[in-house]
């Protein structure tokens, strides 16, 4: 797919059986091929690492607004944040609702805002969900987790997608554990992207902090390391895709969710969650659209 270097980035990725674009940038249908694709990433990525016992936790892609608040993720990330809004209203207020509708007028200004907002990170719900138990063990634990999630950067670039899902593994437990699960799983990342046969280098990279506070935050999380990307080249070979990352959260998590130990000293966690559209977009780009072409692996669909 060389032509998906250039011109409109996602003409070479639409298609009934891989990418069905719909009125809005960013927000897509998947066809059989590119679900076949993520399909294979999310198994092998719930089957590898199998010595650590992750527990399993599946959650919808809406998280309670407290928690989202707690979490800061508005603060630091307001242009990406989604908020779920509904009508509340009598029905005198649904009467003038339906005239401003009919009237072609905007009716979304007789919404509220709810309890729940779109969820940005698969992890997110695991904190809280986590440190409801109770206190957490020294010698750590790992949960799986995997959900659509939204982020509001609206694009014609196929890697940019709006609503979009992420397979994640994460820490909770000791410093020392969780920069150890942190680098088991660049290595396990690095084994996949081999596997595939997919080009890729592991970097420091910080997250898109907003305004001015954001740019020293961003500096500050590059020098301590504490965000690493495994990057391929998908839709631009000189600026390549960030198709899976790292992140050592130190005590955040635990501070804004309650996560500590017996003694009451906070918990360190850390993540690594793989963009699984970004995952199979790679595989189009570099193997083309015809199954026929993938790797070995693939073809077999067995995760290995």
């Amino acid at each position: 797919m060389d032509g998906a270097i250039g011109g409109d980035p996602l003409a070479a990725w639409s298609g009934p059986r891989l990418l069905i674009p719909t009125s809005v940038d960013g927000l897509y249908g998947r066809g059989a091929d590119l679900e076949r694709l993520v399909d294979f990433i999310s198994r092998w990525v719930l089957a590898a690492g199998a010595e650590e016992g992750a527990e399993i936790l599946r959650f919808p892609p809406l998280l309670p607004r407290r928690h989202f608040e707690a979490s800061g993720y508005f603060l630091n990330f307001a242009s990406l944040a989604g908020t779920v809004h509904c009508f509340c209203g009598d029905e005198e207020e649904h009467r003038a609702l339906s005239q401003s509708h009919d009237a072609g007028e905007d009716w979304t200004t007789a919404q509220a805002a709810t309890d729940l907002v779109l969820l940005p990170a698969a992890c997110y719900p695991v904190y809280p969900a986590i440190a409801a138990r109770g206190p957490v063990r020294h010698d750590g634990q790992v949960i799986d987790a995997c959900s659509y999630c939204f982020r509001h950067e609206p694009s014609r670039d196929p890697t940019r997608m709006q609503m979009f899902r992420q397979h994640e593994r994460v820490f909770i437990g000791s410093r020392e554990g969780a920069e150890a699960f942190r680098s088991r799983w660049m290595d396990h990342a690095a084994t996949l992207a081999a596997l595939l046969g997919l080009p890729h280098e592991i970097k420091v990279a910080n997250d898109p902090f907003f305004g001015r506070v954001g740019r020293v935050m961003a500096r500050s999380q590059r020098e301590q390391e504490l965000k690493l990307e495994l990057l391929v080249p998908v839709v631009s070979a000189a600026s390549p895709t960030a198709c899976a990352s790292f992140n050592l959260h130190l005590t955040k998590m635990a501070t804004s969710f309650g996560l500590v130990f017996p003694d009451g000293a906070p918990a360190y966690t850390a993540c690594a969650g793989f963009g699984l559209e970004r995952m199979a977009l790679a595989v189009l780009r570099h193997h083309g659209a015809d199954p026929n072409g993938w790797p070995r692996v693939l073809r077999d669909q067995r995760p290995a």
